[in-house]
Formats: C-alpha cells, sequence, structure tokens
C-alpha cells in the first residue's frame, strides 16, 4: 500500500464517464464535441476539489485523440496515454498563481503562434487564472481576440470576480458545483470497493461530510483515514482522526438551549476554546446541524437509515418546534456574519448563543398542542401554534400585539410572512392588526391613518382568497378600523426595526476609527443620508 499512489490521483477520471457529478458542464461538452461546434476559450469556475482542472484534460483528450474530435477519447492512443501522463508536448498547463507576470504570458502566447507539433490543437490550462496582473490579462486579452485557429484555451479559477469582464465575455463559462455528500459517499464507496479496503458506512459520511464538497479532499482524507485505520476504515477512529473533531459539543450546545441552561453554553464554549476548535467554523457546523434537523422534521426521510447521529437528529427534531429551529438557524448564519464585528470571536460566539436563548419561548411544552390546531392542515398549524417571532436582534418596542381571542394563539406577524400576497393586499396586510378569528371569520383591525386601504375591495379580495388557500378552508376576511392610532401593525414593527438599523449604522460610521481619522486629518465629511445598514 505504501508504494501505491495517492487515491486521488489514482482514482482521477480520465473521461467523460467517470466523473463524478458536474453533469450540466459534461452535457454540454459533449454536444459541443458531438457537434464540432468548438469555441476557442473555455472558463471553468467552482471551489476546489471539485473537477476543474481534470474537466480540462479530459476535454483536452477529446480535442487531440487519433481517433478524431469525440466526446469519448480512446484513452489508448499516444495523444491519451501522453495527456494522462502529463508528457502530451501540446497541452501546456500554467499555474498563474506563481506565473502572474506579463513576462510569463508574453512567452507563452509567443508560443501559441507556431503550429502544434504533434497534435490537432495547442490546449493551453490556465490554472487560477485570476491571480494574473493586469498587464498580464491585457496581453492575454489581444490573443483571445483574434486566436489562432489551432489554439484552444481552457482557463480555471476558484475566484470569477477577479477576472476583468472583457475575458470573461471572450469565454464561454461552466460553473462547477460542490459536490453533495450522498454523492461523494457513493464514490468513495466504489473506490474501497475496488481496493478492496474493508470499511464502515459511517465512516465514509463522516469523511464526506468533511471533504465539503471536493472529491479531491474527500480521497486526500480517505487515504488518511485508511493510514490512521491500519487498512480498514473504522468509524470510530475516523471521527477522531477528523478532529478529534468530534462535533458532538454541537448538540450538546442545542441540548443546553432547549434546557434554558445559560451557564452550560458558556461552559461548552470555553471547552471549545481550551480545544482550539475555531468559532467561526463552528457557527458554520451549527447551521449545517440545524438544517438537518429541519431535514429531519420536515422530510424524515432525507436523514439516511446508516447516518451516524440519526437517532440524536430525530430526537432533537422532536424536541424543539420546526419554529425554533428556522429561528435559530437564521440567528446562527446571522451571528457568523457578524463574528468579524465582535471584540473578538468567543464574544462573538457567546453572543449568537446568548441570542438564540433570549428568544427560546419560555416554558413551551412540545407534547401539548393547542385544540383549535389539530383540525388545520399542518402547513397551518405551523403557524397557529403559538411560537417567537423570527427576528434576530432584541426590539424593546413597540411591543408584540397581545394574542388573539379566539380558539388558538393566532401570531399576525408570523402567518403574514407565509402568505402569498403582494402589492396593495400585502400593504392591507402589513398595516393591520388581527382582531380575532374564529368560526371561519377573520377580522383585522386596519390602522386609521391607512383607512383609505379599506376602500381597497381588490386587495381586501385577494387577501381573502390567501387566507382561504392557506388555511385550505373558507375564511371570510372583515376589515374594521382600529381604535387605537399608535396601533402596532406589522408596518410598524418593520418601520422601527429599520430605523434601529439607520440608527446603528451610523453611530457605528460615526465612531469607526477610520472614518475619524480621516475626518481629522483629511477634512473629510460624513454625507448625511448616505450611510446605509448593510
Amino acid at each position: 500500500m505504501s508504494n501505491s499512489p495517492v487515491l486521488a490521483r489514482k482514482w482521477r477520471p480520465k473521461n467523460f464517464a467517470q466523473l463524478a457529478g458536474q453533469e450540466h458542464v459534461v452535457q454540454a461538452l459533449t454536444n459541443a464535441l458531438t457537434q464540432s461546434r468548438l469555441h476557442h476559450a473555455y472558463l471553468f469556475t467552482g471551489t476546489r476539489g471539485v473537477g476543474k482542472t481534470t474537466i480540462a484534460r479530459i476535454f483536452a483528450k477529446a480535442l487531440n485523440c487519433e481517433s478524431g474530435i469525440t466526446a469519448t477519447p480512446c484513452g489508448v492512443c499516444s495523444a491519451c496515454t501522453e495527456i494522462d501522463s502529463g508528457r502530451f508536448v501540446d497541452l501546456i498547463e500554467l499555474d498563474a498563481a506563481s506565473n502572474t507576470q506579463v513576462d510569463n504570458m508574453r512567452e507563452l502566447l509567443e508560443s501559441a503562434l507556431y503550429a502544434p507539433t504533434s497534435g490537432r490543437f495547442k490546449v493551453y490550462i490556465i490554472d487560477e487564472v485570476h491571480m494574473l496582473s493586469k498587464n498580464a490579462f491585457n496581453a492575454m486579452l489581444k490573443t483571445l481576440e483574434e486566436p489562432p485557429a489551432h489554439v484552444k484555451f481552457i482557463l480555471a479559477t476558484t475566484d470569477p470576480q477577479k477576472i476583468p469582464v472583457t475575458v470573461l465575455s471572450r469565454c464561454l463559462q461552466f460553473n462547477l458545483k460542490q459536490l453533495s455528500p450522498a454523492l461523494i459517499h457513493d464514490h468513495l464507496q466504489f473506490v474501497l470497493e475496488q481496493e478492496h479496503i474493508p470499511f464502515e458506512n459511517g465512516a465514509l459520511n463522516l469523511v464526506a461530510r468533511a471533504a465539503t464538497g471536493s472529491m479531491r479532499d474527500a480521497l486526500s482524507l480517505m487515504d488518511q483515514a485508511i493510514a490512521y485505520s491500519s487498512g480498514k476504515v473504522d468509524e470510530g477512529l475516523v471521527r477522531t482522526m477528523l478532529g478529534a473533531i468530534d462535533q458532538g459539543y454541537l448538540f450538546d450546545l442545542l441540548h443546553c438551549l432547549r434546557a434554558g441552561d445559560g451557564a452550560g453554553l458558556l461552559r461548552i464554549a470555553d471547552d471549545m476554546a481550551l480545544r482550539s476548535i475555531a468559532f467561526d467554523p463552528a457557527l458554520q457546523d451549527l447551521a449545517t446541524l440545524l438544517h438537518r434537523i429541519a431535514l429531519a422534521q420536515t422530510v424524515p426521510q432525507a436523514i439516511p437509515d446508516d447516518e451516524p447521529e440519526r437517532v440524536r437528529l430525530l430526537e432533537l427534531a422532536q424536541q424543539f418546534t420546526p419554529e425554533e429551529i428556522q429561528l435559530n438557524y437564521q440567528i446562527a448564519i446571522h451571528g457568523r456574519n457578524e463574528i468579524d464585528l465582535a471584540p473578538d470571536e468567543y464574544a462573538g460566539f457567546t453572543m449568537t448563543l446568548l441570542r438564540m436563548l433570549a428568544f427560546a419561548p419560555k416554558g413551551a411544552v412540545r407534547s401539548a398542542e393547542p385544540p383549535a390546531t389539530r383540525a388545520l392542515p399542518a402547513q397551518a398549524a405551523t403557524a397557529v401554534r403559538k411560537v417567537v417571532k423570527p427576528a434576530p436582534a432584541a426590539r424593546p418596542e413597540p411591543s408584540a400585539p397581545a394574542p388573539v381571542p379566539g380558539g388558538a394563539d393566532l401570531d399576525w406577524n408570523t402567518l403574514l410572512a407565509q402568505l402569498n400576497v403582494q402589492g396593495m393586499a400585502l400593504q392591507l396586510a402589513k398595516n393591520s392588526v388581527l382582531s380575532r378569528f374564529d368560526e371561519g371569520r377573520l377580522v383585522l383591525g386596519l390602522a386609521p391613518q391607512h383607512k383609505h386601504l379599506q376602500n381597497n375591495k381588490s386587495a381586501q379580495e385577494k387577501l381573502q382568497a390567501a387566507l382561504t388557500d392557506y388555511f385550505a378552508r373558507p375564511v371570510k376576511l372583515v376589515l374594521e378600523l382600529a381604535v387605537a392610532q399608535d396601533v402596532v401593525t406589522p408596518a410598524a414593527v418593520e418601520q422601527h426595526e429599520k430605523q434601529t438599523r439607520q440608527q446603528a449604522a451610523e453611530a457605528a460610521i460615526k465612531q469607526d476609527v477610520f472614518v475619524r481619522e480621516a475626518q481629522a486629518q483629511l477634512g473629510a465629511q460624513l454625507v448625511e443620508g448616505a450611510i446605509r445598514p448593510v
């Protein structure tokens, strides 16, 4: 085994049929080759290890195979075998990360003027092309505008945003997707079966998730796992190898959150710091776990029977409401976006956990469900349950409206977010509060300052139709003017949040060290009205 090539190299696909995933790119290139509709420049974008360079080399074989231009190169002719071994003189590969200067590009382009030595086309594969200097791009542009007929360019990058538009416009672009854990798992299983290496299925699941969409990373991790496990890919040993990245602490966090145990949350965070677990990736992993719990709640069959954490996922799916999972997912995502703004990563991480705790409903009973919801469809029952509103930041004013009299505590803000309404119907809904909902009659109190909407029959009919569709039973909408002038409507809450964010943005800008230095040293002035929250 020690003398064998690494798996990523040994099992690198040699034709389109062997590729795992990227069917949309393969189909497009296959059609182009079959119909001889070839472009002079191609751009492959995507994260590392998803197949950009591999597809480029297969395409080079398809162009130069001695059997002719074909989507199924023979793999045995001199052109195919030399490309596979990296010895084909008319395939020139350049790593732009280490050849950024214009002189390197000019030398390459000068060689492009000469006819191929042995192949049909000269193929230039330029990896990480976004690393080229501005002058190097300009030099390339001249050749891309008037390319020799015998030259094909294949550019690859993980960061297409850094490529000049003038270059992008002269290339056929293909975006390669990250590979799914299921697809990676299946490919790893195939490779290990061909290598006659015993394995546990749970270990493949762990590696497939740890690879984060990269087949190359998955195969590299599998090489490590084989060595670490002394020839057998054992789930327990792989779990230890990957981190000693046992993500059990994520489940512990959610259990503490469910129990309202703030001290427990901080203890876990302190332990993470001692174990040198990075907090930014931890928030990403927490969001991923919440996503899997949401799947377990809504599409249980999406969690395979051999999923190592299936039991724990299903337990948490029962302990949290779908609304709590959705809210905590949003808080985790926002927390990750804001972690660079925190005093330090520990503070940003723990504040995110405390925010989840602050918005957890108090004394919620999982087994009890309001009687009025049992006769409703599952979608409607979700909104009727008493839930906390999905807001990632606390807002002391205006306060939430009181529960609605009737058979259930129906939250108008929560329901409105799930209704399919637009235009004036949406404005009508946003500027109203729910007065009561019983016996199929839903009574809205319209804010007095928007009483003109009371005469808009079309908006009322559309809103009534949306409510009827949502609850899957006839709903009669009744509109009346609210008594109080300062009634707290969804629109009022939305406006208050907008103003709060605007004030926070203005305060942050005014306190920004760079801004204050620019004002003091350069006489710079803030343009009123130009500050926008992000």
